[in-house]
């Protein structure tokens, strides 16, 4: 069957397991183009739930319809939420649908453009969005997909005919329940990026050389003549940075830059250019993105004016609200390189103040008992430091129950406050004297439900 583009003709796309994060906004650009679009799924959450209602996208009921799969279809767009034995998956290939997973059909809707790939186990949600939100300063006109909601874009993913290039992050986790091809895979960049290699989706990668191995597989599928930027001070990315003799490396580390008090200037052409992000992780990531702009022909100074303007994506050391005296952050951090950074970049910039940071240990890899022990140490920047856990979600992932202890044992601080039940952490953070001191809360999930904004009130005594 040949291949299908989005932008001959009217279309009628499928999708299997619409309610996920970037399938739901894949949903929302391809029917903002004017493109017929259904969908299903057996649980659908918000923000995603709201969006689609809103354009009148959410199906009138949860669960899974073959008969909304007919020959009439265009393509089916399949979710890794659904199952290999999902009734409709099986019908679509029964009546001949065309299937595509969701970083095959934007791959396949890229092919004439210059593809740029932001990969690594941490900071490529941020790298892509520094690098959309200079490319959008500088009057750029580019095709994207983003794994966060960015300031000043509607959606996460785009797709256009006039566009040349398409800025993708580069997630290595599985394409699709029949394509077990991590995702970055697909893509074939011409410009690659790689932040650093920390073990991660112990579920689908069960050692450290498996998952390394996913990205020498990736800086294989570079375009022959393609460009590579890499952080230079990760030894294992060092070595495996010789994967493809065929392309261009870039080494990056940090930019040029100054302190003044809390505050950073980032400087190019004897200027000085504020910044509203900090830490080191996100100098680096600056680093990078810089590096990555170059290749597409925008200048230090250029790229500097434009990321003094960027204030960051969601859940990405986001600051949720502040006093004189206090301030509240959110992060999506889970994984233990992820976590070790963001905890140390909050102390290092607050250092006149104390320092309470409170996880969430939600995902397969973190709640394994097999792969706690890598969280050693990622909390000891904390003068404060606190652990949750749901034994029910551990239940649902099929995982050995883990407990309090050996939490505590992991992470190797005897002071440390690990809780199961989420009420009991907010009586104990909300006991926690706020004077000179900041929150930081960190979590791929959402401490089962735990409003952010109304524990942010009530720290500060709103």
């Amino acid at each position: 069957m040949a291949i299908i583009s989005v932008f001959k003709g009217d279309m009628k796309i499928h999708f299997i397991a619409i309610g996920g994060s970037a399938m739901h906004n894949l949903a929302i650009a391809l029917h903002q183009m004017g493109y017929t679009i259904t969908g299903s799924d057996d649980e659908i959450f918000e923000p995603s739930r709201g969006r689609l209602a809103k354009l009148g996208l959410l199906p009138s009921e949860n669960g899974w319809f073959p008969e909304k799969i007919t020959k009439d279809l265009d393509a089916i767009i399949l979710g890794m939420h659904a199952k290999k034995d999902n009734p409709e998956l099986i019908r679509a290939k029964e009546e001949g649908v065309k299937i595509y997973s969701y970083p095959e059909f934007l791959y396949e809707q890229s092919k004439n453009k210059q593809r740029v790939v932001i990969a690594g186990s941490h900071g490529k949600t941020t790298i892509t969005a520094m690098i959309m939100h200079v490319l959008y300063k500088t009057g750029v006109n580019f095709d994207f997909m983003v794994g966060a909601q960015l300031e000043g874009f509607d959606v996460m993913v785009r797709i256009s005919e006039d566009a040349g290039i398409m800025i993708l992050e580069g997630d290595e986790y599985l394409t699709s329940p029949i394509d077990l091809r991590p995702k970055f895979h697909l893509y074939r960049p011409h410009i690659a990026l790689i932040t650093g290699i920390a073990w991660d989706h112990i579920n689908v990668f069960p050692t450290f050389e498996i998952y390394i191995e996913q990205f020498r597989e990736f800086i294989r599928l570079i375009e022959p003549g393609g460009e590579l930027s890499y952080y230079d001070k990760d030894a294992v990315l060092q070595s495996i940075i010789d994967s493809n003799p065929d392309i261009k490396l870039v080494p990056y580390n940090m930019p040029s830059f100054i302190r003044k008090g809390r505050n950073i200037f980032l400087t190019a052409g004897n200027k000085e250019f504020p910044i509203h992000v900090f830490g080191d992780h996100n100098l680096q990531n600056i680093a990078g993105a810089m590096e990555v702009c170059s290749a597409l022909g925008i200048s230090q100074e250029t790229f500097a004016e434009a990321i003094s303007s960027f204030k960051g994506a969601s859940k990405r050391l986001q600051l949720i609200d502040e006093t004189q005296e206090t301030a509240i952050y959110l992060d999506f951090a889970h994984a233990p390189s992820k976590l070790k950074a963001t905890v140390s970049a909050m102390k290092a910039h607050f250092a006149d103040r104390r320092l309470v940071a409170c996880m969430e240990l939600h995902t397969y890899s973190s709640l394994n008992s097999d792969f706690l022990q890598e969280y050693r140490g990622a909390m000891d920047a904390a003068d404060t430091a606190m652990v949750y856990f749901n034994p029910h979600t551990i239940a649902l992932k099929k995982l050995p129950e883990i407990t309090v202890e050996m939490v505590m044992n992991a992470f190797g601080r005897e002071d440390m406050l690990v809780f199961n039940d989420s009420e009991e952490m907010l009586t104990e953070l909300l006991k926690q004297g706020w004077k000179h001191s900041n929150l930081l809360l960190m979590s791929s999930g959402n401490f089962d439900g735990l409003d952010v904004k109304e524990i942010s009130a009530k720290v500060l005594g709103r």
